[in-house]
């Protein structure tokens, strides 16, 4: 184990590990989620131990992989802790709209991206302002927002609005009035061209990366229709924080396949995740323990209640979620 964890810990992860073993747990054994427990358990015995942008540390793999198949409803939400499904739509229906500003998301009670305006805000101020404060004055102070609430042209803006160039004479360039929307482009193209190996989506744009708050981490999505007019969806993510990062990213990817399977008249298909730098970091060693300790159980069904006009015009009152009974919430920090 690494060095910098407490001998309190280690004991604790080495129990864990003989815990976490399939066939001392009860719950069935070809459980989805036991792939995602065997990654951790993976990631925690057999991962380098690396010094990251955080300076937190990390254990971490390169290259991972997890299959869902989302047929007849089913979605990955993680039964071994619980996973606030709500709070991860309505990011994803936020990304949708293209704003990068957290103001919309801080009104409704998501505080997922707020972590990354406040240091920048403590550091360039100095005001040791509390969370709860920033996130109530951004909400408040329309122009404190528009000052500090801002994340750069991160996931949504690149999804539906990817900036384009035309030469305007003289060697100089100006920007388009409006971007590729990638999503609609992708709507398009699967209903006219559902055989076409071109169904992308990315968010990596080189030339924004240092004007992003966070550069996009699941950065690539392909879409693939099969046999029975099933819509499959690989989710290709550079970096992962298997803890608190991968149970959205699964449910955001999950969804936006469902979301567009309906509105493309197909069958929901597969999920496969692949994960880059696939990493767990070294303060949530109480998280891995008190997981692993957990059997998976259950099997959520989602219910999408309407077809709206367009994949834009979904609301978090559209999607109902079944059969989801988790075990407790499982806190730790997040690494800005």
């Amino acid at each position: 184990m690494a060095s910098g964890l407490s001998e309190f810990l280690q004991v604790g992860y080495q129990a864990a590990m003989q815990t976490a073993d399939n066939s001392s747990l009860s719950g069935p054994s070809d459980h989805w989620e036991w792939q995602y427990l065997s990654l951790m358990r993976r990631i925690w015995e057999q991962g380098d131990e690396r010094i990251d942008r955080t300076g937190i540390g990390t254990r971490s793999i390169f290259g991972a992989q997890l299959r869902f198949d989302l047929a007849g409803g089913a979605m990955p939400l993680l039964s071994t802790k619980r996973v606030y499904w709500k709070t991860a739509t309505r990011e994803f229906l936020w990304f949708l709209t293209g704003d990068t500003n957290i103001r919309k998301l801080c009104a409704q009670g998501v505080e997922i991206w707020t972590d990354w305006p406040l240091d920048r805000y403590r550091k360039e101020t100095g005001d040791e302002i509390s969370r709860a404060d920033f996130s109530r004055r951004i909400v408040d102070d329309a122009d404190f927002a528009a000052r500090w609430g801002d994340l750069g042209p991160v996931y949504g803006k690149q999804w539906v609005d990817w900036p384009v160039y035309e030469p305007a004479g003289e060697g100089l360039f100006r920007q388009r009035a409006a971007g590729v929307n990638q999503v609609a482009d992708l709507v398009t193209s699967l209903r006219t061209n559902p055989g076409s190996r071109r169904h992308i989506v990315e968010g990596w744009n080189v030339a924004e990366l240092d004007r992003m708050a966070l550069p996009p981490c699941h950065k690539t999505y392909q879409f693939h229709v099969s046999a029975g007019n099933r819509l499959s969806c690989v989710m290709y993510q550079r970096s992962c924080d298997v803890a608190l990062g991968l149970p959205f990213n699964l449910w955001g990817a999950a969804l936006f396949t469902r979301m567009l399977a309906q509105q493309c008249d197909m069958e929901p298909g597969e999920l496969v995740w692949m994960g880059g730098d696939t990493h767990l970091y070294l303060n949530h060693a109480e998280l891995v323990e008190a997981q692993l300790a957990r059997a998976p159980s259950g099997n959520p069904v989602l219910a999408i209640r309407r077809r709206p006009d367009s994949i834009f015009d979904y609301g978090l009152e559209d999607f109902e979620v079944t059969g989801y009974a988790p075990q407790a919430h499982i806190s730790a920090p997040v690494a800005v």
